[in-house]
């Protein structure tokens, strides 16, 4: 049997809501870079010819966040009028309050171990082994095609590129005989790219399907059949904020899986660990892929839930699509998960070592799926069974 399962706006590469992401990832960086107990929630929304961060940090940090915002936005590459949005001339608003005492009294703890969860909620992992990353194919693509996007932006190879860009990958899904999806071609790829006045669309499709598609997507997946849709639209001279508002947390699905697996719903950006929203889905992603990477199943979904200042989890729950190794069940396998993993909040930000400016990198192209040593989720864990 074949199905085609579209992973809807997979990456959007640097939109305005990868923006706002990056903006509070760079707050929360230079908080922890002087005081890993920060607490922060930090929220960004932007528009023409503005950034406002808005929301509640405790740390005894002193950080001109003003110009760690800018700093941000150049980095993106939003330095110049012609590109809509200039960090050197926009408007930064700081709005910026300490966390409630309330939550603050029901997180504290002398022993990290002891720490409670900052918020309640339910929080999802997902690993396959369609991809050596333990990713499904669709996102990989897609994220992968977005961060080559800026790369040809920053050597020079595509002159004409401007920040703002989106990807979307659809492939094409055979069923083996246990129900298992093995990705079989490149279905559609879609690319919707800022770009500058004077650059032609016949110059846009062949500078993107030359430098950016055939450079990221194997070849074994294309074919004749395969559909491109590059700038669909014909013209995307104005973008990032002077196109679109934006706001952290709105592409939650590009941040984890693109589609696949499930959602708990809560955002990453912003957020220190004690937010179990973004240490608990870390968490959770490890988890799946140690479990894959050990063999146990194909693919597994893993959830894990919470309740505010409570320091340990509620339940934990695994299921593997009936993928578990022969011989062993979803109940064997989460019985293995509770003996090899120290799920409270504290364990993880002790395990996998969270108290660090890592995490502005991660609000742009995915936070899993990468190579990167920061990236500690993305280690597999030698499993004891």
């Amino acid at each position: 049997m074949n199905v085609t399962i579209i992973s809807m706006d997979p990456n959007s590469t640097i939109n305005t809501d990868k923006l706002s992401d990056q903006v509070s990832d760079a707050v929360l960086d230079a908080c922890l870079a002087v005081d890993e107990t920060s607490r922060v929630a930090c929220e960004t929304c932007c528009k023409t010819g503005m950034v406002m961060i808005f929301g509640e940090i405790t740390t005894s940090a002193t950080v001109n966040y003003e110009q760690v915002i800018r700093d941000a936005v150049k980095d993106i590459g939003y330095d110049d009028p012609a590109k809509g949005f200039d960090y050197k001339t926009c408007n930064v608003i700081v709005a910026i309050e300490e966390q409630s005492p309330d939550i603050k009294q029901s997180v504290d703890a002398q022993k990290m171990e002891d720490i409670g969860a900052g918020d309640q909620g339910i929080m999802f992992g997902y690993a396959t082994d369609e991809t050596e990353t333990l990713m499904p194919l669709t996102h990989m693509l897609a994220t992968q095609l977005g961060s080559k996007i800026t790369e040809v932006r920053k050597n020079g190879t595509c002159d004409w590129v401007r920040p703002d860009a989106k990807t979307q990958v659809t492939c094409e899904y055979k069923m083996d005989e246990k129900g298992v999806p093995v990705p079989q071609r490149v279905h559609t790829v879609v690319i919707s790219c800022q770009h500058s006045e004077d650059v032609t669309q016949e110059q846009i499709s062949n500078d993107l399907m030359e430098h950016v598609v055939k450079q990221v997507i194997p070849e074994k997946y294309l074919d004749e059949k395969t559909v491109y849709h590059l700038n669909p639209s014909g013209r995307f001279v104005i973008g990032g904020p002077h196109g679109d508002a934006g706001l952290t947390g709105r592409k939650i699905i590009i941040d984890t899986y693109g589609g696949w697996g499930a959602h708990g719903g809560g955002a990453f950006s912003g957020k220190d660990t004690t937010k179990v929203d973004r240490s608990a889905a870390y968490a959770a992603r490890w988890v799946a892929k140690s479990l894959v990477a050990a063999g146990l199943c194909k693919r597994v979904l893993v959830q894990l839930s919470y309740a505010i200042g409570i320091n340990h989890p509620l339940s934990v729950f695994v299921d593997t699509y009936g993928t578990a190794k022969e011989g062993m069940t979803d109940a064997d396998l989460t019985k293995i998960v509770e003996k090899n993993f120290d799920l409270r909040p504290g364990g993880i930000i002790r395990d996998l070592n969270l108290r660090r400016p890592i995490f502005r990198k991660t609000a742009a192209y995915g936070h899993f799926g990468r190579e990167d040593p920061d990236f500690t989720w993305e280690k597999p864990k030698k499993l004891e069974l």
